[in-house]
């Protein structure tokens, strides 16, 4: 968002989108449409979004630490835990790795707004 020059009272400035902010609208409007109102909590949550960008395949938790290098451990295994108890996300474990892994996919909605966000939105993969 911008201010609009030239338009409101100082103390009640108007606002604008900007192009970018127009491209947010877009994907937002999408994601509202794929979503129950039940879900947008989680969705309002700060790395909801991003983590589900992140599994536009599916990747394990170091691996998605590495394209959101400023998420914690702790916000991370929180968002994953909350996504799976609303089967957005699923996770399954190699137990005959060493350690075992956890493979993180999206699935059911999370699978949707993650399509719809992730064709729009892209994190550097170190």
């Amino acid at each position: 968002m911008e201010r609009n020059p030239g338009y409101g009272h100082p103390l009640r400035p108007e606002f604008r989108l900007t192009p970018p902010g127009i491209q947010a609208a877009a994907i937002a409007a999408q994601v509202h449409t794929v979503s129950k109102s039940e879900d947008r909590t989680l969705l309002r949550r700060s790395w909801t979004l991003p983590v589900l960008v992140s599994l536009d395949e599916p990747r394990h938790f170091n691996d998605i630490k590495k394209i959101l290098p400023s998420i914690t451990d702790r916000a991370l295994s929180q968002s994953l835990r909350s996504m799976e108890d609303r089967y957005w996300v699923s996770r399954s474990v190699n137990a005959a790795a060493r350690p075992p892994r956890s493979l993180y996919r999206t699935v059911n909605t999370g699978e949707e707004i993650s399509r719809i966000a992730a064709a729009e939105m892209a994190f550097s993969h170190l």
